[in-house]
């Protein structure tokens, strides 16, 4: 019997770079690692940038804000931050709240970011999954920094590339995969934990021992990873 169709068929590859930075207190005047990440894209335009900053890392960064401020004054020729940090709620609770994923989108509606604009957020995994998935969904993808500030995030939401909250009463059920424009592992500001959980173990023990992401450690990464101190670490 003749076929009734016909068909083109092509593979399709994808490659994205996926860039983590490992430095230490990121915000200080002296260190250049965020704003070389985020050179201007466009002749003449300096890049904007939204912060939001997860309200639960507060108590042990109370001043973050006012620091970050700070940083972008002192760059205003090629950086600029649009409003001053937003403070987001954190925890699984805030991925149940989708009231707070159209908060995002009307701020980057309100200041007019678009695919040249960054959006960082600073903070736990579920504040992560939560300002990644917003970002990941404007304009089809506004480029995002991510700044994970617990053990677990620096080696699971914080490097990964899923972003997602709940729905239906079921976790990340609405979601994306998106890499994001850059992971920075600040060891200053990493939450001070005394006790780490055993769930928090095994999962970071799983993915360690399933990850399928072949990462090239260039010597100039080790390099700055030894002048860490095993405090910082």
């Amino acid at each position: 019997m003749p076929s009734t169709y016909s068909t083109i068929r092509k593979n399709i590859r994808l490659e994205c770079t996926h860039r983590v930075f490992f430095t230490k207190d990121s915000f200080s005047s002296a260190n250049d690692t965020l704003a070389e990440i985020l050179q201007p894209h466009r002749e003449g335009r300096r890049t904007k940038t939204l912060v939001y900053i997860d309200e639960g890392i507060l108590d042990g960064n109370p001043n973050l804000p006012e620091r970050i401020e700070s940083y972008f004054r002192g760059r205003d020729e090629r950086l600029n931050l649009v409003t001053k940090p937003t403070f987001i709620r954190g925890g699984e609770a805030a991925k149940n709240d989708w009231s707070l994923v159209e908060r995002i989108w009307g701020d980057l509606n309100e200041h007019s970011m678009c695919r040249h604009s960054y959006v960082i957020i600073i903070g736990g995994g579920a504040a992560l999954d939560l300002v990644g998935f917003a970002a990941s969904t404007a304009h089809r993808g506004v480029r995002l920094i991510r700044f994970p500030t617990t053990t677990l995030s620096q080696g699971d939401g914080g490097v990964g590339v899923k972003n997602g909250v709940n729905f239906f009463g079921k976790k990340n059920w609405v979601g994306t995969f998106c890499v994001p424009d850059a992971v920075v592992n600040d060891f200053k500001k990493k939450e001070k934990e005394d006790r780490e959980s055993n769930a928090k173990r095994v999962e970071m023990m799983r993915d360690t021992f399933l990850s399928f992401v072949e990462w090239e450690i260039t010597e100039q990464a080790i390099g700055e990873l030894e002048k860490l101190s095993k405090e910082d670490v």
